[in-house]
């Protein structure tokens, strides 16, 4: 891609399968998920991410799994390292989804080291950041132990600690945009942990844009339909690049979720 800000120039994916009508969800339309539309929008998604020049490499859909196309809960993985946190689910319907995930880095001949009982974890509540910081989401997914693992992963970084209970992740709350800037919808996160960055505030009525995606060279990867996120992106020099991912919605899911990427870190 060329540009300085990149968090990662790589990123697995997975292809949703006819079960993500099974998919762990809130959402009153989960039952109406229809998944070869899923499919058409997977492909969109990993049709950007190659035309931004990102390198994606694709797995096979994981049957008996109706939410393993949510990747990024799988693993947080250091390309500089080339070594990976293989994460133990919080979800219990989800445990297992890990282990073909952690064979596939294996064989791209990333060090594995896993999270072990009872400590759980969710790539979903770890934000990434370049200045030395991460962030983690103290949740319903991620207990304690699992924050000592990362810790533990990451010594080389500060890792801070975010208390949430409005979302499942702390991705569906804030996320990293680059140069010290955080998207964040203030009434789903305490604002405070996020001292020394420029906070875009998120209208709360478009909380699901927050979970968008920082693909460097001021571009973000964000869900359609949110005008007034993509305003205020553009006010701030941003440029959105708009997917469709709304049977993604319908499972508790966003634009992060769908990839797991390898970090620069």
């Amino acid at each position: 891609m060329g540009c300085d800000d990149s968090l990662f120039n790589s990123v697995i994916v997975r292809p949703p399968t006819q079960e993500l009508v099974k998919c762990v969800s809130t959402n009153p339309l989960r039952h109406a998920v229809a998944p070869s539309l899923a499919i058409k929008q997977y492909e969109e998604y990993v049709k950007i991410l190659k035309e931004e020049g990102i390198e994606v490499y694709i797995m096979s859909g994981l049957e008996g799994y109706p939410d393993a196309v949510f990747i990024q809960d799988t693993a947080i993985v250091s390309s500089v390292r080339r070594s990976a946190l293989i994460c133990r689910f919080g979800e219990f319907s989800r445990r297992g989804e890990e282990l073909s995930v952690a064979e596939f880095l294996r064989g791209l001949g990333f060090t594995l080291y896993y999270v072990s009982p009872p400590a759980t974890i969710e790539g979903g509540d770890v934000l990434v950041t370049d200045v030395g910081v991460l962030y983690v989401g103290l949740s319903s997914r991620t207990n304690l132990y699992g924050i000592n693992f990362l810790k533990e992963f990451f010594s080389n970084y500060e890792v801070i600690t975010v208390p949430i209970d409005k979302v499942f992740h702390l991705l569906s709350a804030v996320n990293y945009l680059g140069r010290r800037r955080l998207a964040v919808v203030p009434e789903l996160v305490d604002t405070s942990f996020f001292e020394g960055f420029k906070l875009i505030r998120i209208p709360f009525d478009e909380a699901y844009a927050v979970n968008m995606l920082y693909l460097g060279c001021d571009k973000v990867l964000i869900p359609d339909g949110h005008p007034k996120t993509y305003d205020r992106l553009r006010k701030e020099g941003l440029k959105p690049i708009v997917v469709d991912v709304s049977e993604f919605w319908k499972c508790d899911g966003g634009v992060t979720c769908l990839s797991l990427p390898l970090y620069n870190i």
